[in-house]
């Protein structure tokens, strides 16, 4: 809890304390303008983008807060719901464990802070806020392009005393719900080593026949040189036909399979460049492309060629999972009275959940808040 006095009745808003290596504003990302050299950017982990933002009940593309690695600190200076999805950091609300993938009720000066994320848990946290993070649009979009300086605040990564201010909570919001409708890599079996699917092309024929092999045979590396623009891979050197890897420019979309002069390729992201000069081996499907927006160096990945139909029916099966599914409640409630009004009131006991043991949460009517608890059994 702070000692600085806060104003309830100024605009509703978080203030950020620390913000760990890299945080930004990112919403569902920057489209149409690729025409005119304008990268998408946008959440690198789409999937926890818009989970986080269903828990809160905004529309699954506001924009949130991306956090790499953790070691952020926010305040509330208001009431709010809020979820945490994507990469499991430990964090806490004035203290008392989160679990991820539930949204909270912070109270006003309310203090969240998130730790660092252990090995093979992902590299981005999301934090949604019910009303949406409310920096201006530019082009159309409220997401941060640091190598352009647009979108977010002021075209850069958030720093300590920033500001943010949060939209209308929708009438839809409120705490206590639970998002079960699929098991996000970053927070189910580690990310460690992981099967990417592509479709090959469309510059497969730039390669030879050995190059595909080595392509779908090998296993590559994350190197630390990765980042929101792309992930470059260590491993073996896929062969091209003619011995040169350059191509007439043209378009590349988030998970094109780019392979430079040194014969290793290197997977597109939300930052990419709108044009590329290498002859692109393979794209990725939208599916696994969060798988990538949560891979850390050091993650070994194979990759496996599929066609785009099925691509098609996984993206279509996938997106009817992420924004369709309903939602549970993290609190079993009951009803009391209480002068003459009927209150639903609830506990849960540290239940096994989908990510692992649930915090405690103590819920009254649509407001749930963690809580720290000991189970007591009084002596016979």
């Amino acid at each position: 809890m702070t000692d600085r006095a806060i104003d309830s009745s100024r605009t509703s808003r978080i203030r950020v304390i620390a913000a760990g290596p890299q945080s930004l504003v990112q919403d569902g990302g920057r489209t149409g303008f690729q025409k005119l050299g304008v990268s998408v950017s946008g959440a690198a982990d789409i999937d926890a983008l818009n989970i986080g933002n269903r828990l809160v009940g905004n529309d699954p593309y506001d924009a949130a807060v991306e956090i790499l690695l953790g070691g952020a600190e926010f305040e509330f200076e208001t009431t709010a719901t809020f979820a945490l999805t994507g990469a499991e950091t430990g964090a806490t609300l004035d203290g008392v464990p989160l679990t991820g993938d539930v949204s909270y009720s912070a109270h006003i000066a309310a203090r969240l802070v998130l730790g660092m994320p252990a090995p093979g848990q992902g590299l981005r946290t999301y934090l949604a806020v019910a009303g949406g993070i409310k920096t201006p649009r530019i082009l159309g979009s409220r997401s941060t392009h640091v190598a352009s300086e647009i979108g977010g605040v002021d075209g850069r990564a958030l720093a300590p005393g920033d500001l943010l201010e949060i939209g209308q909570a929708p009438a839809i919001a409120g705490s206590g719900k639970m998002f079960n409708g699929i098991d996000t890599l970053a927070n189910g079996p580690e990310l460690l080593a992981v099967n990417v699917r592509v479709v090959l092309g469309p510059q497969d024929d730039e390669f030879s026949a050995a190059g595909i092999r080595t392509f779908l045979d090998s296993t590559y590396v994350v190197t630390d040189q990765s980042n929101r623009q792309g992930i470059r891979l260590d491993g073996p050197v896929i062969e091209s036909r003619t011995g040169s890897y350059d191509i007439v420019s043209d378009a590349v979309v988030n998970g094109s399979v780019q392979v430079p002069g040194d014969g290793k390729p290197i997977v597109l992201l939300a930052d990419r460049q709108p044009t590329g000069g290498y002859a692109k081996i393979a794209t990725v499907i939208t599916v696994d492309l969060p798988t990538l927006g949560q891979a850390a160096p050091g993650t070994k990945i194979t990759f496996v060629a599929i066609g785009v139909d099925e691509s098609q029916q996984l993206l279509a099966e996938r997106s009817k999972r992420v924004l369709e599914s309903e939602l549970g409640q993290a609190v079993g409630t009951f009803l009391v009275q209480v002068n003459d009004q009927h209150v639903a009131v609830g506990v849960t006991e540290g239940e096994t959940g989908r990510r692992g043991p649930v915090t405690h949460i103590a819920q009254i009517n649509d407001v749930a808040y963690p809580i720290s608890a000991v189970k007591y059994t009084p002596a016979e």
